[in-house]
């Protein structure tokens, strides 16, 4: 059984962060193409907008679980 979109034609949140930036690269090079009609250019730039918000959220999320295995302390990142 297929699982019920609350608000049709809307997407939803995506289910990991690289599908958030996927989508997001997908929007930004649609939108710098310039053939998008102004109301889809303004949906992208909207959904666009969700995603960033998503992105930020979910890379705060991981610097604090970052922050708690360091004990409190953002260390800087090195490749050794």
């Amino acid at each position: 059984m297929a699982r019920a979109n609350p608000s049709p034609g809307k997407p939803g949140a995506p289910d990991t962060y690289e599908d958030a930036l996927a989508e997001l690269e997908r929007l930004v090079a649609a939108m710098e193409a310039g053939q998008l009609p102004l109301d889809q250019l303004l949906e992208s730039y909207q959904r666009g907008a969700e995603l960033l918000k998503f992105c930020r959220a979910r890379l705060e999320a991981v610097e604090q679980q970052v922050k708690v295995l360091e004990n409190g302390e953002l260390k800087p990142w090195t490749s050794a």
